[in-house]
């Protein structure tokens, strides 16, 4: 037989339930883990979990010493390595909370730097093997247009102004047999600011000075003998043509540093490609593509 007191009849009655909820020590304990969860979701006291534990370590010290020394020549004195641990701990609170409030996302400066990371990751990871004499051969006989050496020579100019005609065929008279060597140039023609002479210049250097028109005649003018005139959008010019090299295609010897430089960024741009790929077929892809108008066409490549 039960008492009327007892835990049984209580909890049957549903007396003991009540009587809990109004007991003042319940109360006090409720409101007090109440207060103390406020206190320390909003205090700013450092809370000691693994996600708010900042540990710089020997090795992370020796790095800091490390770039120091590569940037100044010297190893930091113990004033300035305290300095920049103090740096990377500021660093690195600001990073962790930066990814707490979610500044990462969304931003494209972000986004061009961790691809660019991943693609410095799959460089890294697929190096190709130093190139034999055979690829390297066979890499600019497929490429030769390149690496060939463009025509150049050099020349030297009389400058006249426009409309001289007559002026320019009495001083190409003056000067015909006499290489340049043998006259006093600053007493002919026009002053300028062009150069009055250029050496082993190819056809595109010759342009940037004296206009593409120019540089293409000039292509033709005769060899040891003054010639002309030649126009320029500066007026005209009496030339003589001193040396030319003809266009030629260079065995590997005179080109190979160059060669084995594009031939490396060539298999490491494969590289990247495959990893790229690689990675792509992990992911489903939905593009919304703009709805078109009659008679306009979208043509859409995935890669």
């Amino acid at each position: 037989m039960t008492t009327k007191d007892s835990p049984r009849s209580m909890t049957q009655d549903g007396s003991w339930p009540r009587r809990l909820v109004r007991e003042p020590l319940v109360h006090f304990l409720l409101l007090g883990g109440l207060l103390f969860g406020a206190w320390y979701a909003f205090s700013d006291q450092p809370r000691v979990s693994d996600s708010n534990r900042i540990v710089i370590n020997e090795a992370q010290m020796a790095s800091l010493a490390a770039t120091f020394q590569r940037t100044w020549l010297r190893p930091p004195t113990h004033k300035e390595l305290v300095g920049l641990v103090q740096d990377r701990i500021r660093e690195e609170v600001l990073y962790r909370e930066a990814l707490a409030l979610g500044l990462d996302r969304d931003d494209q400066v972000i986004r061009r730097r961790l691809r660019q990371k991943m693609e410095f990751v799959s460089t890294d990871l697929a190096e190709p093997d130093p190139p034999t004499e055979a690829e390297l051969q066979a890499y600019l006989d497929a490429n030769m247009d390149r690496f060939h050496t463009a025509a150049r020579l050099s020349f030297t100019q009389v400058y006249l102004k426009q409309d001289e005609q007559e002026r320019a065929t009495a001083l190409l008279q003056r000067l015909a047999g006499h290489p340049p060597s043998e006259l006093e140039l600053e007493t002919l023609g026009d002053a300028s600011l062009l150069p009055g002479a250029m050496q082993q210049a190819d056809q595109p250097e010759i342009g940037r000075v004296f206009g593409r028109g120019f540089a293409e005649a000039l292509s033709a003018a005769p060899l040891g003998q003054w010639s002309g005139p030649y126009a320029s959008p500066y007026g005209q010019h009496l030339v003589y043509v001193s040396e030319r090299s003809p266009a030629r295609e260079p065995p590997l010897g005179e080109v190979r540093t160059a060669v084995a430089r594009e031939w490396l960024a060539e298999r490491e741009r494969d590289a990247n490609e495959r990893f790229y790929r690689a990675l792509r077929k992990r992911y489903t892809i939905e593009v919304a593509y703009p709805k078109m108008a009659a008679g306009d066409r979208l043509v859409a490549m995935q890669r």
